[in-house]
This record gives structure tokens, sequence and C-alpha cells, in this order.
């Protein structure tokens, strides 16, 4: 388990990795009344947030973006495990603090959050969504420095910058296109079962009979909901994948092309570098 906290400008950034082999929880508290928005990587990690006698979970955390006040009342419980490591970075500010941020950040957060400048409780849960794939890159990204020194630091206040403002851009959106917890319920069971199928995913009107929700809204919610259509959903997943098993050694990369779900490489190859930038065969 590594946390780590660093100051940029106003803001404190909290940096949370752990993998492990048995099944564990981590906890930890605020010692200040905060709000903050935490952003979850590939991990899926199990969140319980306990405040007094109420607690609220989490179970498909992976790709959320989270945002909340909380006191130092308030208790966060990840369960952590081999299949579910925990990948989180909180991006916060102190509550009594926010009209002082510089760039207008204070005025974001008062107009899309006031229900974190104004809390009722001593947590409160503003708006939630699933990162677009700008941002879930970025946050993959911080967790794959590979610069040290003065570089890596400037590099990662740079994506920690726009990470913060792909936030507010897409919570802009997202207010303008409410979706309800029981079609958000089925968009999740949509996406688990494209990730469990990485390799064969089933058509669009087999996912629609599993979740109950038929083809056209599948289709126009999914997009809305994550950003993406579901296929480019899928690629995107699956390209990431990939990119951890070659980076990791774990696949050569036609083995990590199959694993995915490509029969050519040269198509791999293609989406690859359309995606990173770069061949697979450059990733070291």
């Amino acid at each position: 388990m590594t946390r780590d906290i660093i100051d940029i400008n106003d803001f404190i950034i909290l940096v949370e990795e752990a993998k492990v082999n048995e099944p564990t929880t981590d906890a930890c508290f605020f010692d200040e009344a905060l709000i903050a928005v935490a952003f979850y990587g590939s991990g899926n990690v199990d969140l319980t947030v306990k405040y007094g006698t109420k607690q609220k979970e989490f179970s498909h955390t992976k790709g959320l973006a989270l945002s909340f006040y909380a006191n130092d009342n308030v208790e966060f419980i990840h369960s952590v495990s081999a299949s579910k490591p925990l990948e989180c970075i909180v991006i916060a500010t102190a509550a009594k603090t926010i009209d002082k941020l510089p760039n207008q950040e204070g005025e974001l957060f008062g107009d899309l959050l006031n229900q974190l400048v104004n809390p009722s409780d001593h947590y409160v849960e503003g708006p939630s969504f699933i990162m677009t794939p700008d941002m879930q890159a970025i946050v993959d990204s911080l967790f794959n420095i590979q610069y040290e020194g003065k570089t890596k630091m400037m590099f990662f206040r740079s994506q920690i910058t726009a990470l913060l403002s792909h936030f507010f851009g897409q919570l802009a959106l997202v207010r303008t296109q409410r979706i309800n917890t029981a079609e958000r319920e089925k968009l999740n069971q949509a996406k688990d079962i494209l990730l469990q199928h990485i390799d064969n995913p089933p058509s669009l009107s087999e996912i629609s009979k599993q979740i109950g929700l038929n083809t056209f809204k599948l289709k126009k919610e999914f997009k809305a909901f994550f950003g993406v259509p579901v296929f480019k959903y899928l690629q995107n997943e699956r390209l990431t994948l990939a990119h951890k098993l070659i980076r990791t050694q774990e696949s050569t990369v036609q083995e990590a092309a199959w694993h995915v779900g490509y029969d050519s490489l040269s198509s791999f190859s293609n989406a690859f570098e359309k995606k990173f930038g770069y061949r697979p065969s450059q990733i070291k």
C-alpha cells in the first residue's frame, strides 16, 4: 500500500495504490473538512463510506469520478484483493479556502458543486460519472509515469490540471443528460458484460436482452454515461489491457493482440498506434 500526498497550488493531491495477494481493507480519514473529487483507475476496488450511523457502498469504481464533501467524522474504507487492486487519485481543497482558489476554480466549485460548498451532513455526495477515455488515459498515465525528479513533478502537475479541467467540462455535459439510478445499473451491467468477454463480446442485441434495455436506448444512454459508443469503449479497454500486458512483459505483442480479441496483428498495431501515438513494439 502506498499513499502519497502532494500540494499543488491550493489543492491537496492524494495518490493511493495497493496491490495485494490476500483480501485486505484500508481505511483513511481526512484531518479537516474537504471538497474533493476521487478518480478511480483500473482496479475496480470496492469502497465503503461511513459517517455517523450511515454508510454508502460502491462496487463499480473502475473509471469512476466521484465528487464529495467530507469532514473528519467520515471514514473511507477500500476493500482490496488480488483481482481488485486500488488505484485512486483524490484532488481536494479545504472547504474553508474554496473562495481563495485561483483561476476561477472556486467559481466552478460553487456553480457545479453547490451542494458540496454548502454541505448538510458530515458526508455529502456530489455528482459522479464514468470518466471519458481522455480522463481515464490521464489517470493511467499518472500511475505509470516514466520520468524522474523535477520532470516527473512537472508532468504530474500538468496532468492533474488537465484532469480537473476534463472533470468540470464533462460535469457540465452530464448535468444536461440525467440518467436515473436503475438505468445506471443496467449500463454498468452492460459494461461488465463487455469486460468479461473482452476477446469475444456479445452483440448489442444480446447485451440488450441480458440487461433489459432496448438496443436504441442502450446505444444512446451508454454514450451519454460513458462518453463514447459501446464498441469504442470496448476498443479502448482492449488496447489499455494490451498495453499493460506488453508493458509488464506478461505477453508478447502477438499474445496481447490475441488476448484482447484481435486476429490481425496489423489491425491491432494500427489501432494501438492511433490510441497511444506509438507502435506496441516500441513499449519499453
